[in-house]
Protein backbone atom coordinates (compact mmCIF):
# COMPACT_ATOMS: atom_id res chain seq x y z
CA UNK A 1 0.00 0.00 0.00
CA UNK A 2 0.92 3.72 -0.81
CA UNK A 3 -0.01 6.81 0.95
CA UNK A 4 0.92 10.08 -0.31
CA UNK A 5 -0.22 13.78 1.68
CA UNK A 6 0.17 16.65 1.41
CA UNK A 7 -1.83 19.53 2.81
CA UNK A 8 -3.14 22.94 1.80
CA UNK A 9 -2.88 26.40 3.66
CA UNK A 10 -1.07 27.53 6.59
CA UNK A 11 -0.60 27.15 10.23
CA UNK A 12 -0.80 30.62 10.96
CA UNK A 13 -3.93 32.46 12.92
CA UNK A 14 -3.72 35.72 11.90
CA UNK A 15 -6.40 35.87 10.20
CA UNK A 16 -7.90 37.81 8.00
CA UNK A 17 -4.02 39.25 8.01
CA UNK A 18 -2.44 36.85 5.18
CA UNK A 19 -3.26 33.52 7.33
CA UNK A 20 -5.39 30.90 5.31
CA UNK A 21 -8.63 30.70 7.29
CA UNK A 22 -9.01 26.67 6.47
CA UNK A 23 -6.44 24.30 6.84
CA UNK A 24 -6.75 20.77 4.74
CA UNK A 25 -4.84 18.01 4.49
CA UNK A 26 -5.55 14.87 2.27
CA UNK A 27 -3.62 11.75 1.72
CA UNK A 28 -4.23 9.54 -1.59
CA UNK A 29 -4.00 5.44 -0.94
CA UNK A 30 -3.21 3.12 -3.62
CA UNK A 31 -3.97 -0.35 -2.06
CA UNK A 32 -2.14 -1.47 -5.40
CA UNK A 33 1.44 -0.69 -6.55
CA UNK A 34 0.26 -0.98 -10.22
CA UNK A 35 -2.12 1.61 -10.21
CA UNK A 36 0.07 3.51 -8.77
CA UNK A 37 2.21 3.31 -11.54
CA UNK A 38 -0.28 3.57 -14.06
CA UNK A 39 -0.96 6.95 -12.37
CA UNK A 40 2.47 8.37 -12.55
CA UNK A 41 2.55 7.82 -16.30
CA UNK A 42 -0.49 9.62 -16.65
CA UNK A 43 0.51 12.60 -14.73
CA UNK A 44 3.74 12.24 -16.55
CA UNK A 45 2.18 12.21 -20.36
CA UNK A 46 -0.24 15.23 -18.96
CA UNK A 47 2.77 17.00 -17.35
CA UNK A 48 3.85 16.81 -21.04
CA UNK A 49 0.95 17.68 -22.68
CA UNK A 50 -0.03 20.65 -20.51
CA UNK A 51 3.52 21.81 -20.78
CA UNK A 52 3.34 22.24 -16.94
CA UNK A 53 6.92 21.33 -15.79
CA UNK A 54 8.56 20.97 -12.88
CA UNK A 55 5.40 19.97 -11.74
CA UNK A 56 1.64 20.30 -10.76
CA UNK A 57 0.48 22.29 -8.06
CA UNK A 58 -3.18 23.55 -7.37
CA UNK A 59 -3.14 26.83 -6.93
CA UNK A 60 -0.90 27.49 -9.75
CA UNK A 61 -2.69 25.95 -12.21
CA UNK A 62 -5.59 27.48 -14.37
CA UNK A 63 -9.44 26.17 -14.60
CA UNK A 64 -8.72 24.39 -17.78
CA UNK A 65 -5.59 22.89 -16.66
CA UNK A 66 -7.58 21.63 -13.49
CA UNK A 67 -10.27 20.06 -15.43
CA UNK A 68 -8.22 18.11 -17.69
CA UNK A 69 -5.52 17.14 -14.82
CA UNK A 70 -8.44 15.27 -13.27
CA UNK A 71 -9.78 13.74 -16.45
CA UNK A 72 -6.27 12.28 -16.74
CA UNK A 73 -6.54 10.10 -13.71
CA UNK A 74 -10.02 9.52 -13.46
CA UNK A 75 -9.59 5.99 -14.09
CA UNK A 76 -6.93 5.19 -11.71
CA UNK A 77 -7.80 3.17 -8.71
CA UNK A 78 -7.28 5.38 -5.51
CA UNK A 79 -8.87 6.72 -2.80
CA UNK A 80 -8.95 10.04 -0.90
CA UNK A 81 -9.61 10.71 2.63
CA UNK A 82 -9.10 14.46 4.01
CA UNK A 83 -9.24 16.66 7.11
CA UNK A 84 -10.22 19.70 6.98
CA UNK A 85 -9.75 22.10 9.75
CA UNK A 86 -11.79 25.75 10.28
CA UNK A 87 -8.93 27.71 12.27
CA UNK A 88 -11.40 29.76 13.88
CA UNK A 89 -13.10 26.73 15.90
CA UNK A 90 -9.18 26.26 17.26
CA UNK A 91 -8.53 27.32 20.73
CA UNK A 92 -5.87 25.75 22.05
CA UNK A 93 -3.00 28.02 22.54
CA UNK A 94 -0.14 25.56 21.72
CA UNK A 95 -2.22 24.90 17.90
CA UNK A 96 -2.42 28.51 17.40
CA UNK A 97 1.21 29.25 17.93
CA UNK A 98 3.28 25.95 17.37
CA UNK A 99 3.24 25.62 13.72
CA UNK A 100 5.15 22.07 14.40
CA UNK A 101 2.33 20.98 16.71
CA UNK A 102 -0.35 22.18 14.23
CA UNK A 103 0.99 20.07 11.56
CA UNK A 104 1.75 17.45 13.76
CA UNK A 105 -1.58 16.81 15.25
CA UNK A 106 -3.62 17.14 12.46
CA UNK A 107 -2.13 14.97 10.27
CA UNK A 108 -1.71 12.63 12.89
CA UNK A 109 -5.46 12.55 13.59
CA UNK A 110 -6.39 12.10 9.83
CA UNK A 111 -4.18 8.74 9.84
CA UNK A 112 -5.47 7.77 13.44
CA UNK A 113 -8.52 7.83 12.61
CA UNK A 114 -8.35 6.47 9.11
CA UNK A 115 -11.58 3.89 9.66
CA UNK A 116 -8.42 1.25 8.83
CA UNK A 117 -7.98 2.18 5.62
CA UNK A 118 -3.88 1.87 5.91
CA UNK A 119 -2.40 -1.47 6.80
CA UNK A 120 1.51 -1.70 6.68
CA UNK A 121 1.29 1.55 4.34
CA UNK A 122 4.47 3.03 2.54
CA UNK A 123 3.58 7.28 3.51
CA UNK A 124 5.33 9.44 1.20
CA UNK A 125 5.39 13.51 2.26
CA UNK A 126 6.88 16.26 0.63
CA UNK A 127 10.15 16.73 1.69
CA UNK A 128 10.85 20.02 0.27
CA UNK A 129 10.79 23.09 2.63
CA UNK A 130 12.13 22.94 5.92
CA UNK A 131 14.20 19.49 6.17
CA UNK A 132 14.40 19.71 9.58
CA UNK A 133 10.65 20.24 9.94
CA UNK A 134 9.63 17.25 7.67
CA UNK A 135 11.99 14.89 9.64
CA UNK A 136 10.53 15.87 12.83
CA UNK A 137 7.48 14.91 10.92
CA UNK A 138 8.20 11.71 9.84
CA UNK A 139 9.76 10.24 13.59
CA UNK A 140 6.22 11.84 15.29
CA UNK A 141 3.84 9.66 12.53
CA UNK A 142 6.79 6.91 12.78
CA UNK A 143 5.83 6.86 16.65
CA UNK A 144 2.28 7.85 17.23
CA UNK A 145 -0.14 6.00 14.45
CA UNK A 146 -1.90 2.42 15.55
CA UNK A 147 0.58 -0.31 15.23
CA UNK A 148 0.44 -1.85 11.55
CA UNK A 149 -0.78 1.11 9.74
CA UNK A 150 2.69 2.38 8.44
CA UNK A 151 5.56 0.73 7.80
CA UNK A 152 7.48 3.55 6.29
CA UNK A 153 7.41 7.11 5.64
CA UNK A 154 9.55 8.78 3.32
CA UNK A 155 10.49 12.01 2.13
CA UNK A 156 10.14 13.06 -1.72
CA UNK A 157 10.70 15.81 -3.20
CA UNK A 158 7.45 17.00 -5.25
CA UNK A 159 9.05 17.99 -8.26
CA UNK A 160 10.09 14.67 -8.79
CA UNK A 161 7.29 12.70 -7.20
CA UNK A 162 4.01 12.74 -9.24
CA UNK A 163 1.85 11.19 -6.97
CA UNK A 164 2.62 14.38 -4.37
CA UNK A 165 1.53 16.18 -7.13
CA UNK A 166 -1.47 14.37 -6.84
CA UNK A 167 -1.95 14.90 -3.66
CA UNK A 168 -1.82 18.02 -4.04
CA UNK A 169 -4.70 18.51 -6.38
CA UNK A 170 -6.73 16.65 -4.17
CA UNK A 171 -6.11 18.28 -1.13
CA UNK A 172 -6.37 21.87 -3.03
CA UNK A 173 -9.83 20.74 -4.74
CA UNK A 174 -11.07 19.89 -1.35
CA UNK A 175 -9.80 22.74 0.31
CA UNK A 176 -11.51 25.02 -2.04
CA UNK A 177 -14.55 23.85 -1.83
CA UNK A 178 -14.84 24.99 1.87
CA UNK A 179 -13.94 29.06 0.23
CA UNK A 180 -17.62 30.57 -0.33
CA UNK A 181 -15.52 33.71 -1.67
CA UNK A 182 -14.00 31.47 -4.55
CA UNK A 183 -15.43 31.02 -8.25
CA UNK A 184 -16.57 27.71 -8.72
CA UNK A 185 -15.83 26.34 -5.39
CA UNK A 186 -17.00 22.80 -5.71
CA UNK A 187 -15.89 22.68 -9.08
CA UNK A 188 -12.70 20.39 -8.78
CA UNK A 189 -13.99 18.69 -6.08
CA UNK A 190 -17.05 17.27 -7.74
CA UNK A 191 -15.09 16.24 -10.28
CA UNK A 192 -13.03 14.17 -7.92
CA UNK A 193 -15.93 12.93 -5.42
CA UNK A 194 -16.14 9.36 -6.54
CA UNK A 195 -12.69 8.71 -5.26
CA UNK A 196 -13.06 10.93 -1.75
CA UNK A 197 -13.76 8.16 0.59
CA UNK A 198 -13.99 10.45 3.47
CA UNK A 199 -13.95 14.47 4.20
CA UNK A 200 -13.29 14.71 7.82
CA UNK A 201 -14.40 19.10 9.11
CA UNK A 202 -12.73 18.62 12.49
CA UNK A 203 -14.23 20.58 15.30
Amino acid sequence: MLVFIDESGDAGFKLGKGSTAIFAAAMVIFADDREATRAQERINEALKDFHRRPEFKFNKTSFDVRDKFFAAVSDCDFVVRSIVVRKELIWSTRLRTDDESFYQFFIKSMIKFDNRALTDATVVIDGSGDREFRLSLQRYLKAFTARGAIAKVKMRDSRSEPLLQLADMCVGAIARSFREDREDATRWRDQLNRKIDDVWEFK
